[in-house]
Parts: structure tokens; sequence; C-alpha cells
């Protein structure tokens, strides 16, 4: 029996799938990776995420703004109206997180300022409508923890998980989940390897970022859920469980966070 496995970040939306998302949701299934969460980085995604989720039982998404589209957004939200439409699509049976929101300082497409106004409407509104967030951040660790420290009761991921030992200490102890991507498996990503070791299993999850990051032997290619097994395998490995044990608990860490998305 092939292990079943969750898919808690990608992008199944983007134009890179558009002639054959059909085909890569089957080969997802031939592999073991039965729920898959589409992820929303801007506003006029929505309504495409929201129509394929709802065609796919075991399809799941979230609402939110990357913080690469913070200044973007700024431009036609106020944070009022940015809450307002987070708190419209929240209530879509299919909407099952709020995000991905955060910081990203490695690159500043968006203004520091706006990504910090961006993000507190996201963990705001994600107390307000009671949902997880599928956090990023990038080259903004103090600032992150810093913000998710001012709302305690806030919860959610920390996704695609580059960071440091300190970063994963303290979004641990503020109760967040950290999630591993491909990352894991490039051959200079020794340090996140160690990282990854001391990250409690009860508080693991696992992801593709598809189209992004394809795991090795796969790197440089579209990445897809059905390679994720390959990010499973070296997991599996670092913990010392076996493939079915990681299965078992990462589905179960993942319907426990994103605890709106039923079970198929």
């Amino acid at each position: 029996m092939i292990a079943s496995f969750v898919d808690s970040h990608c992008h199944l939306n983007f134009e890179i799938f558009k002639d054959d998302v059909e085909h890569v949701i089957h080969s997802a299934h031939e592999r073991g990776v039965n729920t898959i969460l589409t992820i929303c980085t801007k506003t006029d995604e929505m309504g495409d995420i929201l129509a394929f989720a709802r065609k796919h039982p075991h399809l799941f998404a979230t609402v939110g703004i990357h913080p690469h589209e913070a200044e973007e957004t700024l431009k036609n939200f106020n944070s009022s109206q940015l809450n307002a439409w987070l708190r419209e699509y929240s209530n879509d049976a299919k909407v099952v997180g709020i995000g991905e929101t955060g910081l990203d300082f490695y690159y500043t497409h968006s203004p520091r300022r706006e990504q910090l106004l961006v993000f507190q409407t996201h963990i705001e509104t994600s107390l307000e409508v009671d949902l997880p967030m599928s956090i990023h951040t990038r080259n903004a660790e103090m600032e992150t923890v810093s913000m998710l420290k001012d709302y305690p009761k806030a919860r959610g991921v920390v996704h695609c998980f580059t960071g440091t030992q300190s970063l994963a200490d303290e979004v641990l102890a503020l109760g967040y989940y950290v999630s591993v991507s491909g990352i894991a498996t490039f051959k200079k990503a020794e340090e996140l390897r160690n990282v990854i070791k001391t990250i409690p299993l009860e508080r693991l999850l696992l992801e593709t970022d598809a189209p992004f990051l394809a795991p090795l032997p796969h790197r440089g290619q579209r990445n897809e859920p059905a390679l994720m097994i390959h990010t499973a395998q070296l997991v599996a490995e670092i913990k010392e469980v076996s493939l079915e044990e990681l299965a078992a608990v990462t589905t179960k860490n993942f319907f426990t966070l994103f605890s709106k998305a039923q079970r198929v």
C-alpha cells in the first residue's frame, strides 16, 4: 500500500500547469500525494483557485497576498479593505487558511513598510476568522518572529523552511509548524538538514512549493506534487522513521492545523 501524503503548499493555478494540470493531479495520486493545498499569492488568482479546488474534493485553497505583492495590493486596498477581501473568501468551504503571507527582505519587491502592514493585516484577519496562516519569511527572521510574538494566539506554518536553528526554535516555541520542501535534498543544504533533525515530528509538514524547487534528482525541472516523494524519503531518513510513519504523522499534522479541511 502506497503511503498517503499531503502537499501542504503549491501553486497549481500557475500558467505553467494550464495545459496538463489534471495529469499533474493524477500523477500525484499515483505517487501517494492525495491531498493538495493550493496557495493564493495575489488578488486576481482567487477566482481560478476556487474554481479549481471545487472540482476536486481532495484539493483545498488559501486566500492571501504574497509579500512580493504587498505594494501593488495597497494601490487598490487599504488595510480595512484588504481585511474585508480576506474575510469574504475565507467564508468559502474550500478556503482553509490565510496566506501566503509574510516578509521577504531578500528581494524586497515591495518596500518593508508595505510588507509589514500587509502581514499584520493577514495575522489579524486570521485571528478573526480562526484560520491558520501559511507564512513566507526570507532574510526577515527577527522581524517575522517579532510580529508573531505580538499575536500569541495566531497559528500557522512557516512554509518552505530554509531558516536558522534560531528561527526554528522561536517559531516552534510559539506553537507554529515547520514545512520542509525539496530544498532539503539539495547538496549544499546540510545546515537545513541539521535543523530538520531537531523539529519534532508532530510539528512537521511537507510541501513542494510547485512549480518551484524541484527536489533532487529533478532539480531545475518544473516541480509538481508527485515529486514530493523524494523530499519525503529524505525526511524519513533524517528523522529515522519509515515512510509510512512519516506519511501518517505529517498528514495528521496537516489536518490538525488546517482543521477546516475535510478528509476525503
